[in-house]
């Protein structure tokens, strides 16, 4: 296993190099060892897929949860590993500094702190507060020895308030607050992902859902997008394959799903790559 400051420094040079990279999301050790034998160059953690696996809906895992998953995906690969680490677990920037700290500990190089409050009345941290939040986060991200990747996320689009106007000015916020990378799920096209890199000086990810709207990856390269994550996509695409396949096992009494099997072997030759 390399060092975790290696990582680190593996981490920051894809997001300094030319080009767009692309970054998975396993959901426990068995997908990430695939994913790092197919080639992937980092991973991260998707919190909606995590909970699924709990049998939970996202949102409802703990923090003492989610650092003993981190410490699992750290230990599966080589690869630099970011996290989806919600709003910190705890509305102050204590709380934030405190998760990024942990998350460190448990073997991250990268995670992203976002600004939804979990309160469906108030559902974005006022703008100065959110930034005070993502201050305290890189505050403790360049405590550490190596370089952390801090993503700040405006989570407009997920909350039901989908302002690119606003959306812009927390990104904004946040990189002068110190995030090196900004995020805002859920927006709705490649023009207004152009808007937005067009509107900061970091990078900028995208998640990468073709369902949310129509576009290619080389749409989102040339729109300037530095690294494309693809949230719970690979999750659910597997459990889809799951049900669809026990159900027509169940009560058609066939196996036509297997019509394009990918053998027991293929996949175990990818884990051993690690």
């Amino acid at each position: 296993m390399i060092s975790q400051a290696d990582r680190a420094a593996r981490f920051t040079a894809l997001h300094e190099q030319d080009g767009m990279f692309l970054m998975p999301n396993p959901w426990d050790v068995g997908s990430a060892k695939i994913l790092a034998g197919l080639g992937y160059k980092a991973l991260a953690t998707t919190s909606s897929g995590f909970a699924a696996t709990e049998g939970l809906e996202d949102y409802q895992v703990t923090r003492d949860m989610k650092m003993a998953h981190i410490a699992r995906l750290a230990s599966a690969t080589d690869l630099p590993l970011s996290a989806d680490l919600e709003n910190g677990f705890g509305d102050t920037p204590e709380d934030c500094a405190e998760t990024i700290r942990l998350g460190a500990n448990a073997g991250l190089v990268g995670g992203s702190i976002e600004d939804f409050t979990r309160n469906p009345d108030a559902p974005q941290y006022e703008i100065a507060r959110a930034a005070d939040r993502v201050r305290a986060s890189v505050e403790a991200a360049r405590a550490l020895p190596f370089h952390f990747t801090l993503t700040a996320r405006a989570e407009n689009f997920f909350t039901g308030i989908p302002d690119l106007a606003d959306t812009i000015a927390r990104l904004q916020a946040y990189q002068d607050a110190g995030a090196d990378v900004l995020y805002a799920p859920g927006l709705r096209s490649v023009d207004d992902v152009r808007t937005v890199v067009s509107s900061v000086d970091r990078p900028v990810n995208v998640l990468a859902i073709p369902g949310m709207f129509p576009f290619t990856l080389p749409d989102l390269e040339a729109a300037g997008v530095k690294r494309a994550s693809l949230g719970p996509l690979l999750l659910n695409t597997a459990y889809s394959a799951l049900a669809h396949a026990a159900d027509e096992i169940l009560n058609q009494r066939t196996f036509s799903y297997q019509s394009q099997p990918f053998a027991t072997q293929e996949w175990a030759s990818l884990m051993a790559r690690t």
